[in-house]
């Protein structure tokens, strides 16, 4: 059964997680779970903290996508569905050296039908943990490494809107601040 997305102006979102230092049959239950909430809700991402969990845990599953990009794990370039979806555990994201950053629109599902353009550096390097607590490394470039900087953003308790520049913030305010008085009304109910 899916879980419950949190949306904006839940306080767990913009919590930074805590570190996970037990893998054991839970995380992989939350990580099915999450899995599984992530694809109900047609997204290619999804943090703990989207689910009310503030810890550093995080799925991606970018199979369904037309975008291009290139990807290494663990120093083998497998096909996407060996390894997707995929759970990253404490995650640590280093940008390649020399990097541009590039302008794409993103969305979230805690903040639905809001979109808007965002500044990500366009190749990146994930050192992480698997939901069983086997160590990888990632290198990946394009939507894929957008979608785990927006994901670990997620885990640092940083919110997709507060990566966007003062113009492109300035045409979705609106929409966003009814989103929070909506959410406030909810949670009074």
């Amino acid at each position: 059964m899916p879980l419950k997305i949190v949306q904006y102006n839940e306080p767990v979102l913009r919590t930074k997680g805590a570190k996970i230092s037990q893998f054991d049959e839970s995380l992989v239950k939350l990580s099915q779970e999450m899995t599984a909430t992530m694809h109900d809700a047609a997204g290619i991402g999804l943090a703990a903290q989207q689910v009310g969990m503030a810890i550093q845990f995080c799925v991606v599953d970018l199979r369904d996508t037309d975008a291009e990009f290139t990807w290494e794990l663990d120093g083998a370039r497998p096909p996407l569905g060996v390894f997707m979806p995929m759970a990253l555990v404490n995650p640590e994201v280093a940008v390649t050296p020399g990097t541009a950053e590039t302008l794409y629109e993103e969305g979230c599902l805690s903040f639905p039908d809001i979109r808007g353009n965002v500044a990500r550096r366009e190749s990146i390097t994930v050192n992480f943990r698997d939901e069983r607590g086997i160590p990888h490394v990632l290198k990946c470039t394009g939507l894929f490494a957008r979608c785990i900087q927006h994901e670990v953003d997620h885990l640092n308790g940083v919110l997709f809107i507060e990566r966007m520049d003062a113009k492109t913030r300035a045409t979705i305010e609106q929409a966003v601040k009814a989103l929070a008085r909506q959410n406030q009304t909810e949670r009074t109910k």
